[in-house]
């Protein structure tokens, strides 16, 4: 962030003045500030293995332990259009938690225990207090998902964003024995898939839900919901669940054949991609009800069940598919972290296994009171 604009160079050289940065848009003594104000924050949130400390031009991470043949594994996300809703209520502390849980929560589904986040925070203007904000939510996140902040970026877009505009994006990396990597490869049939309730939209959709309650519906984010309990910006602003430390506690006492983190493209898609061919997972609505904020989306702006169903997660954030006999066990061990679950169905031969254009997740009957 160092280059220098010839062309203004040449314009300060005719008049006989100069430019700095600062008159560019880009402060570094705010940056500065905005370390000196969130280092307390990064510190927080490590582990015995990191190296060093802030201001090295690298994060440095010492892989110790007794691994017998360790692989590495990595997760790459951001936030998304819920920053809208955060920047719009000037509400900063939660959405680092949601970038965590994004990072981290894809690193489990093979079963790899989260080590270490580097962020990427983007801003029209540094505002210290706001990038400390931020950051102290994404320790925030790193100390419940048991990973070291290792480092990470503020650089400052002028003329490139607003002012008040930022982007957040993270790389999460974890690691996982060789011979304990969870994929599709393990599921069988008789298999039962377990849910993992969410604590609301997650991190997707919110381009759908700003489109049906705020554009078109006019609601005021600070007015408050009867069905929440609370206003409508404070619902839409629940941090996503992080559930790393959840799965990695049922895959050490039950028998887990895989994860699906439901994100993007919801629960049959994202399921789907852990669910091998020949197989299909057989799931029942009737075994949960939607939270109110799924219902007022597709009430409101009239969306089919099947839109609803692909945009989001419906209440399901994480998934389980477990051997039959540890069903109960994996339910306890989720129930004793205060995870709420319940069984969503189980894994059947496809009815044409040699057909792969069959769909591997099937959804059927109807959500209670939704």
């Amino acid at each position: 962030m160092t280059d220098r604009d010839s062309a203004a160079d040449a314009t300060a050289n005719d008049r006989g003045d100069g430019l700095s940065y600062a008159a560019a848009g880009v402060d570094i003594d705010a940056g500065e500030r905005a370390v000196e104000l969130f280092a307390p924050h990064a510190k927080r949130a490590s582990r015995p293995e990191v190296m060093g400390g802030l201001g090295g031009f690298s994060g440095l991470f010492a892989l110790k332990g007794n691994y017998r043949e360790p692989v590495l594994a990595a997760a790459s996300d951001g936030v998304g259009t819920k920053l809208a809703i955060a920047q719009a209520m000037n509400k900063h502390d939660t959405v680092g938690r949601d970038l965590v849980a994004m990072c981290v929560d894809d690193l489990v589904v093979c079963g790899a225990e989260p080590l270490f986040l580097q962020d990427y925070v983007a801003v029209g203007k540094v505002v210290p207090e706001t990038v400390a904000q931020i950051v102290a939510g994404i320790a925030d996140g790193c100390v419940d998902a048991g990973c070291a902040l290792l480092g990470g970026e503020t650089a400052e877009h002028p003329g490139l964003m607003d002012e008040d505009h930022y982007d957040l994006s993270a790389t999460a990396v974890g690691v996982v024995e060789a011979d304990s990597i969870l994929s599709p490869e393990r599921v069988r049939p008789g298999d039962v898939v377990i849910a993992m309730g969410s604590s609301g939209l997650h991190s997707n959709g919110y381009s759908l839900a700003r489109k049906v309650l705020l554009e078109w519906g006019h609601m005021d984010l600070a007015g408050h919901v009867e069905e929440f309990g609370r206003s409508l910006g404070e619902e839409l602003l629940e941090p996503t669940r992080i559930y790393a430390r959840d799965c990695l506690a049922v895959a050490a006492e039950a028998d887990v054949r895989t994860f699906a983190h439901v994100t993007g493209g919801g629960l049959a898609e994202n399921l789907a991609r852990v669910i091998p061919a020949g197989l299909v997972a057989e799931i029942e609505r009737e075994t949960w009800t939607p939270a109110p904020v799924f219902a007022l989306i597709a009430q409101r702006g009239r969306v089919a069940r099947e839109e609803m169903e692909r945009t989001f997660n419906m209440g399901v954030g994480m998934v389980a598919v477990v051997a039959p006999e540890d069903t109960e066990r994996a339910q306890a061990v989720l129930t004793a972290r205060h995870v709420d679950n319940w069984v969503l169905g189980s894994i059947k031969r496809a009815a044409e296994p040699k057909n792969p254009d069959l769909p591997r997740v099937a959804l059927s009957g109807e959500h209670p009171r939704f």
